[in-house]
């Protein structure tokens, strides 16, 4: 078999859809250029989940990836790949970490949660609605950013005045025009913040999770604790997934329904609920496109021919594996909430599947149900085709989302 080219992904994602199309056609996995480094991109679905459940393949690139010394120093991304949490942990750390941040997403918490999204929903729809009917709003900046902030912000115990703070470097951690120099001055600016909370936390600590964590560091005295590093970056994750994986996925459901609008008619005819238009975003346009990086611990071989070679690093495609027409058919790059199956990646697969996924459902669904019902006759101000995607190769969102309020009658 021929080898193909190595396909330079575009920094700025500026057709993401086209993309995914070519690293599918390629095959199962291809070899990609990633801001400068080489990793398989797997988009067929069978086989990343087998990658996924692997215990041939890690996430932890201090010990398995043999460039990871060379790489980080100069690699935009190396914050990826060099945090020490449960997102890069292996094996039995990997268990470890994650048994002590699990009861932050305890189903019991989970639905504590109900009320409290309603309330930030109702405030900021009642901020909408003041606001001259005429007047364009921006659903991204002023509906689908603040509501998961605030929510975070309230489960981690961020203090109000930290917010915008944290909004800012994370929103830079999931860039991928940055240069190396700028990744680096948002990643130290990130730690300064994070160091920040931990002080006040430790000054006045709460009930909120940040300081359950810094209890868990503080008070554990067998060594099963967080390390300073593993707390700092544990708080890390928990925040900027927190926030940022619900922007994307809430801004992606309204433009798909303002952009179809027969699939809320699907919804009002009782032929879907809320939770299957969740479930088809997550499918069809999830918040994370690509997600850097595991690691081979031996060599793998793939279908025709080809074999990851021990060391080598993979990036799971999961926006172009959720569309791949082997696991949805021919309609697989069509928006669907009727469609029956609508299984998806978008918070990964195996053990490291996302915590935060059932507190993301409840969040997207409650706010959809109350910005459609306050505003039936809600529309976007401009052409479909004229919302730009955000600038980076994980980040699935669009850097505006300008719509009208206009009432169903209009």
């Amino acid at each position: 078999m021929p080898e193909q080219p190595i396909l330079v992904l575009d920094p700025a994602s500026a057709d993401p859809d086209a993309e995914h199309q070519a690293l599918r056609e390629r095959g199962p996995a291809t070899l990609v250029d990633i801001l400068g480094v080489t990793a398989w991109s797997v988009t067929d679905p069978q086989l990343l989940r087998q990658l996924l459940t692997s215990p041939q393949v890690s996430k932890d690139g201090h010990a398995h990836w043999p460039a990871f010394a060379a790489t980080v120093p100069t690699w935009p991304l190396a914050l990826w790949v060099a945090v020490t949490n449960m997102f890069t942990a292996y094996g039995g750390n990997h268990r470890r970490l994650r048994r002590m941040v699990a009861p932050a997403f305890s189903a019991r918490r989970i639905q504590a949660m109900q009320q409290a999204v309603e309330t930030i929903v109702t405030r900021l729809l009642d901020d909408l609605g003041a606001q001259p009917a005429e007047d364009t709003v921006d659903l991204r900046e002023q509906f689908a950013y603040p509501l998961p902030i605030a929510v975070i912000g309230q489960l981690m115990g961020l203090p109000h005045d930290q917010r915008q703070g944290f909004r800012t470097v994370v929103d830079g951690v999931f860039a991928t025009t940055l240069s190396t120099q700028q990744a680096a001055a948002n990643t130290a600016m990130l730690y300064e913040t994070l160091d920040q909370l931990i002080a006040v936390k430790r000054a006045q600590p709460g009930e909120d999770m940040t300081s359950l964590l810094i209890a868990a560091r503080d008070d554990e005295g067998d060594g099963g604790g967080f390390t300073d590093s593993e707390l700092r970056d544990t708080l890390l994750l928990m925040i900027s997934a927190g926030y940022e994986t619900t922007v994307n996925v809430l801004d992606q459901a309204i433009t798909a329904l303002l952009t179809d609008p027969k699939q809320l008619g699907h919804l009002r005819a009782g032929r879907a609920d809320w939770g299957d238009i969740v479930e088809e975003t997550l499918r069809h346009e999830p918040a994370v496109k690509h997600l850097p990086l595991r690691y081979a611990l031996t060599d793998i071989p793939l279908p025709g021919g080809l074999v990851i070679r021990k060391g080598e690093a993979i990036l799971a495609s999961y926006a172009a594996a959720n569309r791949h027409p082997d696991w949805h058919g021919e309609s697989a790059d069509r928006f669907d909430i009727t469609r029956t199956t609508k299984d998806h990646l978008a918070f990964g697969h195996g053990v490291h599947f996302c915590l935060g996924a059932p507190l993301a459902r409840l969040e997207v669904a409650t706010a959809l149900r109350m910005l459609f019902g306050r505003f039936p006759g809600i529309a976007l101000a401009v052409p479909a085709s004229e919302l730009e995607s955000l600038p980076s190769l994980i980040s699935n969102g669009h850097r505006t989302l300008p719509a009208l309020l206009r009432p169903a009658s209009c």
